[in-house]
């Protein structure tokens, strides 16, 4: 029995896409880059964990998945690891601006350092600013293109996370939308996923918190996996006016 057309472009989402995933070695990145892989797409992976980075990059084989090494922090790593995108494989389709901390455990404000608040604000806000840039400089010769950044549920509320992250994910979400609005008439999309608390090795590090310690929909517990499927769907032509 043959499989339909239907069938099959539902499962290569991502056939003949190019995307740069930033924070990809470890947590939503990496299950994204896995993720991506099996729709189709070619990934560069993007981090400062470069043993990590190169274990993922050996485990999806060379023809889908390269590494290069990028502080997200300094524009310069960030611009030469989207030209290194452009020069090896001739395009960028999709950005995912993945990379992010939490930065140190305080939750009170009056506790807090100013060296850690722009630490984490550099890394969540000003990486995702200058992924965003960069990536929508080497999307605008084809008018066309996918930036995803990855948020969080501290985008809108103020819960349990740090005065830091929760401030550096408000303003991301200020990003999306301001890049959304600018982009948009060259046919670049941007949008956000913002997941609710992850045990990635990250956050259980930061709050001791087990896998289903903060979830709100009991008996099921939200995976790095669960948010790759949703970066997918915004990566892929499924969500063309999104």
């Amino acid at each position: 029995m043959q499989s339909s057309p239907l069938l099959f472009s539902a499962a290569k989402r991502l056939e003949g896409k190019v995307a740069l995933i930033t924070g990809a070695a470890s947590g939503i990145g990496e299950a994204t880059a896995k993720l991506f892989a099996r729709h189709g797409a070619r990934i560069v992976i993007a981090d400062v964990q470069d043993d990590k980075g190169h274990a993922l990059c050996s485990a999806l084989g060379p023809s889908v998945a390269s590494y290069v090494h990028c502080d997200v922090t300094n524009e310069s790593d960030v611009q030469q690891a989207v030209d290194a995108t452009v020069s090896h494989h001739g395009k960028l389709d999709v950005m995912f601006n993945n990379a992010g901390i939490i930065g140190e455990p305080c939750l009170r404000l009056l506790e807090s350092e100013k060296s850690d608040f722009e630490h984490v604000v550099a890394t969540n806000l000003v990486g995702s600013y200058l992924g965003t840039k960069h990536a929508a400089r080497a999307m605008l010769p084809a008018r066309r293109g996918s930036i995803v950044i990855t948020a969080s549920v501290a985008s809108v509320i103020a819960s349990i996370t740090p005065v830091a992250y929760t401030c550096s994910k408000h303003a991301v979400l200020g990003l999306m939308k301001s890049a959304a609005l600018e982009l948009g008439q060259f046919g670049i999309r941007v949008n956000c996923v913002s997941p609710y608390a992850l045990p990635t090795p990250l956050a259980m590090k930061a709050f001791g918190m087990g896998e289903e310690e903060h979830a709100t929909l009991k008996g099921v517990r939200l995976k790095a996996e669960d948010v790759a499927e949703a970066v997918v769907y915004l990566a892929s032509d499924e969500s063309r006016y999104v």
